[in-house]
């Protein structure tokens, strides 16, 4: 199988980026529930924050390269027309690419800011997370944030990317 140039840049920016991303939540997720224990001693206290600030960090670097590649190496390709035809090429549909396009656009932005700011307030508070509920809650929250943000916006990716892929 053989991949042109810009196939690769996509791979990079949906799979490995958008992937690690989407992939890092689970983990990031598992550590914030696991804080909540109150049996934790301070050895686990700072292992379970260790894992939160490598984690958090981590899906914060993955999302911005995800966006940073999809808004200034992907997306000028597909607004050039390296994209087929597509949704662009009927009247009825054009209205829904505009649409499409906008709201991913927008969408994708708000998960690198909110994954930083879990990042910050991991490497912050770090174990004042394990006693603060609020903490917890607002990191959580913020958190759930950027990743329903990465998410909307991989789905309107895919959707587009499947009516006018890049090639």
């Amino acid at each position: 199988m053989h991949l042109t140039y810009r196939e690769w840049w996509s791979i990079v920016h949906g799979f490995v980026f958008g992937g690690g991303f989407l992939l890092s939540f689970a983990g990031v997720a598992i550590v914030l529930y696991g804080l909540r224990r109150q049996d934790l001693t301070n050895e686990g206290i700072a292992r379970h924050v260790l894992w939160l600030r490598l984690g958090s960090a981590a899906m914060a670097v993955a999302a911005w390269g995800t966006v940073v590649l999809g808004t200034w190496v992907i997306y000028p390709w597909y607004r050039t027309g390296g994209a087929k035809a597509g949704l662009r090429a009927s009247s009825h549909t054009s209205g829904w690419d505009t649409f499409g396009m906008e709201w991913k656009q927008h969408l994708a932005w708000l998960a690198p800011f909110l994954a930083t700011t879990v990042a910050f307030l991991a490497l912050y508070y770090g174990p004042r997370l394990a006693q603060s509920l609020r903490l917890r809650r607002l990191a959580l929250a913020l958190f759930v944030g950027a990743f329903g943000a990465a998410s909307l916006a991989a789905l309107f990716g895919a959707l587009i990317t499947k009516m006018s892929p890049v090639v």
